[in-house]
């Protein structure tokens, strides 16, 4: 199949096709259209340098994943980059870096991305080898073969990455108990014995399934537009026709159920050097419930988001009791997503005295409320950094792809300035209220050098 999308390469029609929606005017205006097979195609003009970001976002991630089979849309981002019917192994990197690109691609539990960034001229070249491993990736048994070998690299990944890192090893422990009946609580990584057992056939059914032009949105930012770039969308990826249709179960996204009560979780290991205190509740998202996100996100800004923020003014500098204090919350997932607290105890002082002192200003914050010149610093804060990141490429093309993967608008990423600059004081108080108030459950993590609870 590649041989012949190359030779369309060829071809040249610009143009073709029915009229693009553009949504906006000025920079970084949108264009979007479809294509035949479902396909969903974003443009992000940018004239800037002769260099594109070519994206294609699988709109399946850890979370769709089958009961037993946790870690395959990982594992499939590895073998996703081995061998096709036209492609030997390691044949991509080298044409992508023969060709002056660069590529990676990730896996979250809402979505699975692949990326390669080159020059405009080269930008088709990436889409036929991007549209050949949608349709043609080799999968089979052989024990050197792409598939069983692939498997065993995310292994040996998860051992280095997990089982020897103690913080990792925590933050899966609290995950599973916050999320105790949500694909959430597992692992995208994949459970070690579970990653062992993924067979081939696991492994084809799984692509049949969701690697599919309707179940995927191409995203393309830099020096091309939408017209330029459809007929090549349509030569290569508009002549697959999707696959799993009939069999494709729903997405796993559902509800989140509340804490029943709150817990504190323990890990030690002789490799941890600075002891560190984690709290976890369950907020909102942006999908879930956008009004309550925003405000959020603006409250934990104030609150925790730097070194300017109350908690670390208070904590670290005024108290001393901690070499690190912030606020956090994961607002971009799909389904209802973490926020909390994380610190590390200054010396001399024990993680108990720490979250003691933690949680006594975040009271007197909850209490006391936001003022209006915090929350409008915090605000305009927010909105310039969503302006400022429009100055890259890679950082637009990610933040429309994995937007949309996740069931958001163009409308929303496009807002998001206008949406956060109009938070109140108010509001942003009431949603710290909601998330942090005394009444809430939630899940501390503690992380220690040696075998005492403090």
């Amino acid at each position: 199949m590649l041989k012949r999308l190359i030779g369309a390469t060829c071809a040249l029609a610009l143009g073709a096709g029915s009229a693009v929606a553009d949504s906006s005017e000025g920079e970084w205006s949108p264009q979007i259209f479809s294509l035949d097979n479902g396909m969903e195609v974003v443009v992000l003009p940018d004239h800037r340098a002769p260099v594109v970001t070519h994206m294609v976002w699988y709109k399946v991630g850890a979370a769709d994943e089958l009961p037993g089979k946790s870690g395959i849309a990982h594992l499939f981002e590895h073998v996703m980059f081995q061998q096709t019917d036209d492609l030997a192994p390691g044949e991509l990197d080298e044409i992508v870096q023969r060709n002056g690109g660069q590529l990676n691609a990730f896996t979250s539990w809402d979505y699975t991305a692949y990326y390669e960034r080159v020059a405009k001229d080269r930008l088709e070249l990436m889409m036929t080898i991007e549209a050949d491993r949608m349709r043609d990736l080799i999968i089979n048994d052989d024990p050197e073969g792409p598939y069983i070998s692939e498997r065993d690299v995310v292994k040996e990944e998860r051992r280095q990455r997990i089982e020897n890192n103690p913080g990792a090893i925590l933050f899966e422990q609290v995950m599973t108990q916050l999320y105790s009946d949500h694909p959430y609580g597992i692992p995208v990584i994949g459970h070690m014995d579970e990653v062992a057992a993924l067979t081939p056939e696991d492994g084809l059914n799984f692509y049949n399934t969701w690697y599919s032009p309707d179940e995927a949105i191409l995203v393309i930012a830099g020096d091309i537009t939408a017209e330029e770039v459809r007929p090549m969308a349509e030569r290569t990826y508009g002549v697959l026709a999707p696959t799993g249709t009939d069999t494709r179960p729903e997405r796993g996204w559902g509800p989140v159920a509340d804490l029943a009560e709150s817990q504190t979780l323990v890990h030690t290991d002789p490799k941890v050097r600075q002891p560190e205190w984690d709290r976890y509740y369950l907020a909102t998202s942006f999908i879930q419930d956008d009004e309550l996100a925003y405000a959020l996100q603006v409250g934990i800004d104030v609150m925790g988001g730097g070194q300017t923020s109350l908690l670390y003014q208070s904590l670290v500098e005024d108290q001393q009791v901690a070499v690190s204090a912030s606020a956090w919350s994961w607002l971009t997932l799909h389904d209802r997503a973490p926020a909390g607290f994380s610190a590390s105890p200054a010396p001399g002082v024990s993680l108990d005295e720490l979250e003691a002192a933690f949680m006594a200003e975040v009271e007197k914050i909850l209490e006391e409320g936001l003022s209006e010149e915090d929350v409008a610093r915090s605000r305009n804060s927010l909105a310039a950094a969503s302006i400022y990141g429009r100055d890259s490429q890679s950082g637009m093309a990610n933040l429309y792809g994995r937007s949309l993967a996740t069931g958001a608008t163009i409308e929303d990423v496009m807002s998001y300035s206008d949406r956060v600059k109009a938070v109140t004081a108010e509001e942003a108080t009431a949603a710290l209220r909601t998330v942090f108030g005394p009444d809430m459950n939630y899940v501390n993590g503690r992380l220690l050098p040696e075998e005492t609870f403090q």
